[in-house]
This record gives structure tokens, C-alpha cells and sequence, in this order.
């Protein structure tokens, strides 16, 4: 999609030139989330069977239910909501937009296959005896998705440390491929955001009654992906700083002394960060009992980001 920039600022002519609000925050949060979730249950594969919960094996069913709700949020921001179809009527190789669309379809699929894949014969067994899904007569469908997880479960577990990662980067190409905003013309986006979906991710699955093995091995990588997130930030930051155009500095300055200062260092850096890097790093050096605080603190950095750069790319 090419956007044209537009330099003239007349609020009487020109009152709409801010156009993507609150839904397009919570879909980007919510397709990081979901991608992080895929990318946290694939690691999750490598603690020993013995220190397996049944938790960290089923919360990959919460990636399509936040994809689904992330994607609800879209809907409701598109003007022509009856139009959707037509993202599934072609592939445009050389558009993010298309590519997105299809990443979105196929996680469905996969998450799905890899969760029946996780469940236990007892678990199989309940599912398919589902009233609904009996009702529906897809109690045949489970036994036969769990089967073929079970034999291919290499692939199915490729297919969804691939698309995890796609699904987080795409969430920060949708911004950075409007090159006519300032704030979002950085390639950086996409790392960004799969850092930090990876991240938010690991925090959600932390607030669940894991095992200790579980936890310890999701605040490690939440540790890693926090560092990445802050290094990635300031890279942006000061990318935005050292540009040649009068663009990237203005988009700088909204950041650094104009009116998103306060909430992207407050909210991001320092109480979605800063805090919960420190409260993880505590818990792991006394091995103190997890609270809830860290995590929450993730999730709501999380969304503060992407909320807050939707907006910044606006003003």
C-alpha cells in the first residue's frame, strides 16, 4: 500500500488525517500476543515430560482465542466490514497487508493441531465426547487432528515456531510500511514487536499455575526478550535522533520532550520494563514465590507500546 504525504495541516479542510484509534492498538497486541504465546509453548517443548503441566501444555489454545479477539478489534475498525473476503481472493506478493491476512488464516490450523497434539489420551478422549462438539459430529475430527500431530509432531512444531514469528513481525510491518509517518518508517518495528510480543507472551502464561520448571524457563526468555526490547527501543530512538530529514527528529521529539514523553517512559520503558525486569530478576536470584505483579506489568508495557505508536505515527 502506498500512502502519500500529506504536508498541509488546515484542521478546518484536512480534520481526519488521524485515522487508526483504539482497535488497531488492541490487534496489534493482541497478533503480538498470540504470536508469543506459539513461540513460548514451542520452547516450553524442551522441559523434561516428568515437569510438564497440563497448563503449559493447553495454553496454546489461548493463542487463536487472543488472535480472534485481536482480529474482532480490526473488524471493527474496518470501514467496509463486508469486504474482508477479498484479502482471500489473491496473494500480492509484495504487500504485507496480503501477507498478513494469510498468516492470520493459517495459525488457526496449527495452534489447534498442536494443542490436540499436547493432549492426553484421558483429555483426547473428554474432548471428542464434547456435547457440542458431538453435537456437530467433530468428535471423529479431534481424534483424527491429535493422531496426526502425534505422528508429524516435528512439523507441527516447526509450523508454529514459523508462523509465531511472522505473525509478531508482520504486527510491526503493518506500521513501518506506511513510510510517509515518521514515527513508523523503521525497520526496527518489526523486531520490536516480536521482542516484545515474545515477552508478553511469556508473561501471560506465567500468571497460569505452571510448574516450577515451566516458570523459570518462561522468566528466563521474558529476561532475554525484555533486554532485546529495551536495546531495540533505543536503537529506534536514536535512529529517529541521527536522521537526516526533519521528519524522523520531529517524530523524535515526541518522545523526548513533546507530548508522548510522559506515557512512553512512564508506561513503556519504566513500569513495562524497567520494573519488571527487576521484580523477575529478584525472583529468580531468591527463588521467591511469582506474583502476578511482573507479568501484569508486561502485558499492560505491552499494550501502552503499541497504543502509544499508533498515535505517535498520527500526530
Amino acid at each position: 500500500m502506498t500512502e502519500l504525504d500529506l504536508a498541509r495541516h488546515n484542521h478546518l479542510i484536512d480534520p481526519h488525517l488521524a485515522v487508526w484509534g483504539w482497535e488497531i492498538a488492541v490487534y496489534l497486541f493482541l497478533g503480538g500476543l498470540a504470536a508469543g504465546i506459539m513461540i513460548m509453548a514451542v520452547t516450553l517443548d524442551r522441559t523434561p515430560a516428568a515437569e510438564r503441566s497440563s497448563w503449559g501444555r493447553l495454553l496454546i489454545f489461548a493463542a487463536p482465542v487472543a488472535l480472534t479477539f485481536g482480529m474482532l478489534a480490526l473488524l471493527l475498525d474496518l470501514h467496509f466490514k463486508l469486504h474482508v473476503f477479498r484479502f482471500y481472493t489473491a496473494l500480492r506478493v509484495t504487500s504485507p497487508m496480503s501477507w498478513g491476512a494469510w498468516i492470520l488464516i493459517a495459525i488457526y490450523p496449527a495452534t489447534l493441531l498442536y494443542g490436540l497434539g499436547s493432549l492426553t489420551a484421558a483429555e483426547q478422549s473428554r474432548l471428542a465426547a464434547w456435547r457440542p462438539l458431538r453435537a456437530l459430529r467433530l468428535g471423529g475430527l479431534v481424534t483424527w487432528g491429535a493422531g496426526f500431530a502425534g505422528r508429524h509432531a516435528g512439523v507441527v512444531r516447526a509450523t508454529n515456531l514459523i508462523l509465531g514469528v511472522a505473525l509478531g513481525v508482520y504486527t510491526g510491518i503493518l506500521l513501518s510500511n506506511l513510510g510517509a509517518r515518521a514515527a513508523w518508517s523503521s525497520a526496527l518495528l518489526g523486531p520490536l514487536f516480536l521482542a516484545s510480543g515474545v515477552s508478553a507472551g511469556a508473561a501471560l502464561m506465567m500468571l497460569a499455575p505452571l510448574g516450577h520448571a515451566e516458570h523459570a524457563a518462561l522468566r528466563r526468555w521474558d529476561l532475554v526478550a525484555i533486554g532485546l526490547e529495551v536495546a531495540l527501543l533505543l536503537l529506534y530512538l536514536l535512529a529517529l535522533v541521527s536522521g537526516a530529514d526533519r521528519g524522523g527528529q520531529g517524530a523524535a521529539a515526541l518522545f523526548l520532550g513533546g507530548r508522548f514523553t510522559a506515557p512512553f517512559w512512564a508506561l513503556v520503558v519504566i513500569a513495562g520494563l524497567a520494573v519488571p525486569f527487576a521484580l523477575e530478576i529478584a525472583e529468580g536470584r531468591h527463588d521467591r514465590r511469582q506474583t502476578i505483579w511482573a507479568p501484569a506489568l508486561v502485558l499492560m508495557g505491552g499494550l501502552s507500546l503499541r497504543w502509544i505508536l499508533v498515535l505517535a505515527g498520527q500526530a
